[in-house]
């Protein structure tokens, strides 16, 4: 793979105006029509919008800048270069673990490459709740589209790997529905180390379509720099305010310093970030909104021990899923839950599942014929599912309150319960629901006994996420929310956020594409409020 073409090598040898890090000192002061915080998904739309009409624009990034000729398939590599806190962030009581990407492109880089559409059922409790009636299918239906055009989300037509095929196998037995999950690739290898970056370029992520074309246009990208705040006042913002800092994310003694001027400015660090980056600016938050309503799909999973060899970490991460524990009760009702199977790394793997020392290493011995389901937990649309809150610590550095309310851990038991019959429906020989009370189980009607006896409490349960939401809330009020339902911040003029820190639910669903969808519309509305066209070139 070392032979095939990097895209960002080649374009940095064409001029691209990179700085920060390796690439160069950033100026103290620079000037533009747009600054950018944050390089992902909201980010990467952003961007190749607003640069293709001809303004000029500034990206910021607090992660380093890597490609495909850097990405080796190695988890001792991958986490501490290309994730938020070496892929061990967690949240204030530690009882959750959250995966967030924190390099160019973000998470696009790091994902698994699911692709859903924002559920039907989600719009209509956001125009219920939040007064969001311009977000519905049928208005979003364009921007979707030319997304998944864009980024080329398709069906999946190879067979699916072995642990998704577990899924399938076990959920038709039990007369569950499954269906196949869309990808955003483009000649794929299927090689399975997708959360590691992408080697070959096929996954369709911000580092290798939108930023790209960005550059092309001419737009400045920095890496390295870490957006402190915003200077606030009458209601606008004056100036954004950054710092370099090294590879761990640490400023140095000597960290350059510099001042970005914009006409406008656009916040797409992600959830947790972006309202870090507003609190440190004590932007107005006159209802308290600010960093409330932080959503995470809480992730439960159970592990099984099958006869054949399933090599988890081969193959496309995740092909196949069930919506049948969401689409069959109220989605204000108790928890529903979305199944998929993630990809198995040995890293990662390690240290997710319960125990230590020997009964560990005799599980991790079975590695190759481990299986693993995830749910994903449908958090916000329940009174007793409020999210978590942004806070700061001492060191102005961001962190996630998020309370495991015994409503959430109501919906995780009965997930470790689905999951574990599906499992042995699928032929499993032992099943382990991963808690740190449980063991490996022989039977369904041993596990269900000792599943539905669980204390299901933070830290004793493993909870882990990879969809951070919320947190800067759309509405159609100030009162309830963040920002405006046009991505612009209710008091600040010339500020819109434009990432899944937008979502005033979570989405019950991967967010990307929902990411990618929302922000489309947004962005070109911005594009015409900025340039006075009629109508902003689409996404293409």
């Amino acid at each position: 793979m070392s032979k095939l073409p990097d895209p960002i090598r080649e374009g940095l040898q064409r001029g691209w105006k990179v700085r920060g890090g390796p690439h160069g000192a950033v100026p103290e002061t620079l000037s533009c029509d747009v600054a950018i915080i944050g390089s992902g998904a909201g980010a990467g739309i952003t961007a190749e919008l607003l640069a293709r009409a001809g303004l000029s624009v500034v990206i910021v990034e607090e992660g380093p800048l890597r490609s495909s000729s850097d990405f080796r398939q190695r988890e001792s590599e991958a986490y501490p270069q290309l994730y938020q806190e070496s892929a061990s962030r967690k949240t204030e009581d530690k009882a959750i673990s959250i995966l967030q990407g924190r390099c160019v492109g973000g998470s696009t880089t790091v994902n698994w490459t699911s692709s859903f559409r924002t559920p039907p059922s989600t719009l209509g409790f956001w125009a219920q709740h939040f007064g969001l009636k311009d977000y519905n299918e049928q208005a979003l239906e364009p921007y979707f589209e030319q997304a998944e055009r864009r980024l080329n989300v398709s069906s999946w037509q190879m067979p699916p790997n072995e642990n998704n095929e577990l899924l399938r196998a076990g959920a038709v037995k039990l007369g569950i529905p499954v269906e196949s999950i869309r990808r955003n690739v483009q000649g794929c290898w299927n090689l399975g180390s997708c959360g590691m970056g992408c080697p070959t370029n096929a996954k369709q992520s911000m580092l290798v379509t939108t930023l790209p074309v960005a550059l092309e246009q001419g737009a400045t990208l920095l890496v390295q720099t870490r957006a402190e705040r915003l200077e606030v006042a009458s209601g606008k913002v004056q100036a954004l305010h950054c710092v370099g800092v090294q590879l761990n994310s640490t400023v140095a003694g000597d960290a350059a310093r510099t001042r970005i001027t914009a006409k406008h400015y656009v916040l797409s660090g992600g959830a947790i970030n972006s309202p870090a980056v507003l609190l440190r600016s004590q932007a107005p938050d006159p209802h308290g909104r600010l960093g409330q309503r932080t959503f995470l799909h809480p992730v439960v999973m159970t592990a099984a021990l099958m006869q054949q060899r399933v090599e988890g970490w081969t193959g496309a991460p995740q092909s196949l899923c069930t919506d049948h524990f969401l689409e069959t009760q109220a989605i204000d009702g108790p928890m529903g839950f979305k199944l998929e199977a993630p990809p198995l790394h040995p890293l990662i793997l390690a240290t997710t599942l319960p125990g230590m020392g020997q009964p560990q290493a005799d599980l991790l011995r079975q590695f190759p014929h481990t299986h693993v389901l995830l749910a994903l937990l449908r958090d916000g649309f329940h009174e007793q599912a409020q999210g978590g809150r942004v806070k700061l610590r001492g060191d102005r550095s961001a962190v996630l309150d998020y309370p495991l309310t015994d409503y959430v851990m109501d919906g995780a038991r009965r997930a470790m319960l689905a999951m574990a019959e599906i499992q042995f429906a699928a032929g499993a020989q032992q099943v382990l629901p991963v808690h740190e009370m449980a063991t490996l189980y022989s039977t369904w009607a041993q596990a269900k006994a000792a599943i539905e006896q669980l204390p299901m409490k933070p830290l004793l349960t493993k909870v882990v996420s990879a969809h951070v939401m919320g947190g800067c809330g759309l509405a159609a009020d100030e009162k309830r929310g963040v920002v405006r339902p046009d991505g612009v911040h209710w008091q600040v003029e010339n500020l819109s956020v434009h990432d899944g820190s937008l979502f005033p639910t979570s989405v019950g669903a991967n967010p990307q594409l929902s990411i990618y969808g929302i922000v489309n519309r947004l962005a070109q509305g911005l594009v015409q409020r900025l340039t006075g066209q009629s109508q902003a070139q689409p996404l293409a």
